[in-house]
């Protein structure tokens, strides 16, 4: 394993080209013109995966292919399922980033760190590769690995993931993975490796209210007509009490108190409200009182507006009454919070509040289930420790405020313990302009993969 280790060091640089070749294909799932650039990316592993000698398949879906493959069979031998998305978000506002989105280069950022820049170079390409390069590492020195591989890597994380729980579905039968590894989530600072323990859920939806048959002078027609857009605000402004609560009936059904031990755990690991708020620009918790910035984000379910529009919207004013006007709100969930009932509940709340002379349509961008991640048995000590090893830090276990969806899937169709283990840092500016992944979490991630690979294996 050291030569292999110290062979990962003297390559970095043939490691971040591959990376760099990845990062350049505008994977964009949630946008229709970008289906062929997804399905060139489902196709770049494929033929990055079939040089290490594995059964690759392109498995067409509804929507964007998955990328299953698998490694000779080890009589014997641990089998793992490594899961990863080579979607990426769109990237608007396209103004903000200070280099072309899909033009991956190395920078130094403010406190002096090399970075590297693109979409995607954290979440998920970044994360993807870390474990790809691993055992990529493996595969030249030995030409086998040390336990069997099931990779699959999907195309529709980022729009809903609609899916992969009928493939997985399909491959029930088929695969019998002792354990999963999911490269998506976070280290705890980044000098100190993480196991994620708990994701939230999520509910996504899509509210367009409708007045008159057309755009209005707002001289003629104001007061008299119905304005879209003022409707859909007091519904928003209606969705949070002035104590941060979310006032949508049952909501907080299935939502479990948190324990004082974790509370506490979670105060000595995690980041003070300023600590976690101060390099955004801001200072002060937004959500429940009584809750802080960690608790918020890491269990507690949120209410949240992702993107309102209506009217006119480009340069210069225009006095109109628009004809409508659409928001896009997520929920992340927590516990045992039932997805599919806080979405019925959600649109009874919007809908209890549509005034006469308008209408109110739904779109639906997915659901999920919040996860609790099992900590039990023997992987957990030997994972923990390959860690250490490389980070010279103790493994801690924390939560995570984004939703992982697979989690469940993976449960449920293989009933195995899936392991959250990420290199990325709060501050990678993922879904943001100017995402970026740090250099040293990219080639320590590479190096944590053959640590945990061969500790889990012969």
């Amino acid at each position: 394993m050291q030569s292999i280790l110290c062979n990962v060091d003297h390559r970095i640089t043939e490691s971040l080209d591959r990376l760099f070749e990845f990062l350049r294909i505008p994977s964009i799932s949630a946008i229709p013109s970008y289906n062929q650039d997804c399905r060139k990316a489902a196709q770049w592993l494929h033929d990055y995966l079939r040089n290490m000698d594995l059964d690759v398949q392109i498995c067409e879906t509804g929507g964007h292919p998955i990328v299953m493959a698998n490694s000779p069979e080890i009589k014997g031998a641990p089998h793992v399922l490594f899961y990863g998305h080579y979607d990426v978000q769109p990237v608007d506002p396209l103004e903000l980033w200070e280099i072309p989105p899909f033009e991956p280069c190395i920078r130094t950022d403010a406190t002096g760190k090399e970075v590297i820049h693109g979409r995607g170079s954290s979440d998920d390409k970044g994360q993807i590769l870390t474990f790809l390069e691993a055992c990529r590492a493996i595969y030249m020195k030995d030409k086998q690995f040390p336990l069997n591989i099931t990779f699959i890597l999907e195309g529709e994380e980022e729009s809903g993931g609609e899916h992969l729980s009928t493939f997985l579905a399909q491959q029930k039968e088929i695969l019998h993975p002792d354990i999963a590894f999911i490269c998506d989530t976070d280290m705890a600072t980044p000098d100190v490796p993480a196991i994620t323990a708990m994701v939230r859920g999520l509910v996504g939806e899509e509210v367009t209210v409708y007045a008159a048959n057309r755009d209005l002078h707002s001289g003629l027609y104001g007061n008299a007509a119905q304005n879209p857009i003022q409707v859909l605000a007091e519904i928003i402004a209606a969705l949070r009490d002035n104590t941060g609560r979310v006032t949508i009936p049952n909501f907080y059904e299935g939502v479990p108190e948190i324990a004082e031990t974790i509370r506490q755990k979670w105060q000595e690991i995690g980041k003070t409200d300023s600590e976690l708020l101060h390099p955004i620009g801001l200072q002060y918790p937004a959500g429940e009182i009584g809750f802080n910035a960690v608790e918020q984000t890491w269990c507690r379910p949120s209410c949240e507006i992702n993107g309102i529009t209506g009217g006119y919207e480009g340069h210069g004013f225009k006095t109109v009454i628009p004809a409508q006007a659409s928001a896009k709100i997520s929920f992340r969930l927590v516990g045992g919070q039932d997805p599919i009932q806080i979405r019925k509940n959600f649109r009874q709340f919007v809908k209890s509040r549509i005034p006469e002379d308008c209408k109110v349509e739904f779109v639906s961008h997915g659901v999920s289930n919040a996860s609790m991640v099992s900590l039990e048995g023997k992987n957990l000590s030997k994972i923990s420790q390959a860690l250490e090893d490389e980070w010279l830090h103790k493994t801690v276990i924390i939560g995570s405020g984004g939703a992982i969806p697979v989690v469940n899937d993976l449960q449920r169709e293989f009933g195995i313990e899936s392991f959250l283990i990420g290199f990325a840092n709060a501050d990678d500016c993922i879904h943001s302009p100017n995402e970026k992944y740090n250099l040293r979490s990219f080639h320590k991630g590479i190096r944590s993969w053959i640590r945990i690979l061969y500790a889990l294996g012969y």
